[in-house]
């Protein structure tokens, strides 16, 4: 037995099925450009994970149970901050600063606006102001596209990244606390 009662138990079963549900929307409704919504299930989520679920405790003579429970949970968490920062990662070039990958995107766009000049021939001459309409929004369009297919692509980074970082700070607080509670029955 791992010592946990049933209502321990179901709420961390709540926390890793609400998570998994986030998961499927977020990909779902996050078609094309990552929108806002992403942002609002990731922390949405966070919120579930720090409500329902705990850092896993180390347990005498369960090492490997305790190293796959704290993966699990760092890497739910990595998950969680990647949703929430993937529109926010698309928008800010302080946060993703690849700026050849920007600069990429903005050449498919307006690659894309000639492309669109082209398609509507003989059209284009007679109102600027709809073709000029219509090349802005397929520009607009190919550049999320690209900048949503770069962001997709390096999510898991940033993803493993949070990941490590609080797999690394739970297990060294986790040590603390033990040797925290071990002091008291040494003494």
């Amino acid at each position: 037995m791992d010592g946990t009662t049933g209502k321990e138990r179901s709420g961390g079963d709540a926390g890793v099925l609400g998570t998994a549900l986030g998961v499927v929307l977020a990909f779902s409704l996050a078609q094309g450009s990552w929108q806002w919504f992403s942002t609002y299930l990731g922390v949405t989520l966070l919120a579930v994970v720090f409500s329902f679920g705990r850092v896993p405790e180390r347990t005498s003579g369960r090492p490997a149970a305790y190293g796959w429970s704290l993966a699990a949970y760092s890497m739910v968490i990595g998950l969680c901050v990647a949703l929430a920062l993937a529109p926010a990662l698309q928008r800010w070039d302080w946060l993703f600063p690849m700026p050849q990958t920007r600069q990429t995107c903005v050449d498919s766009g307006r690659y894309q606006s000639l492309q669109t000049e082209a398609a509507l021939g003989d059209l284009a001459g007679r109102d600027a102001d709809a073709l000029a309409h219509a090349q802005q929004k397929q520009s607009q369009e190919a550049v999320d596209d690209c900048l949503a297919a770069t962001t997709t692509r390096w999510l898991p980074a940033y993803a493993l990244g949070t990941a490590l970082l609080v797999g690394a700070a739970s297990w060294w607080w986790g040590g603390r606390a033990r040797t925290r509670r071990a002091a008291p029955e040494a003494a």
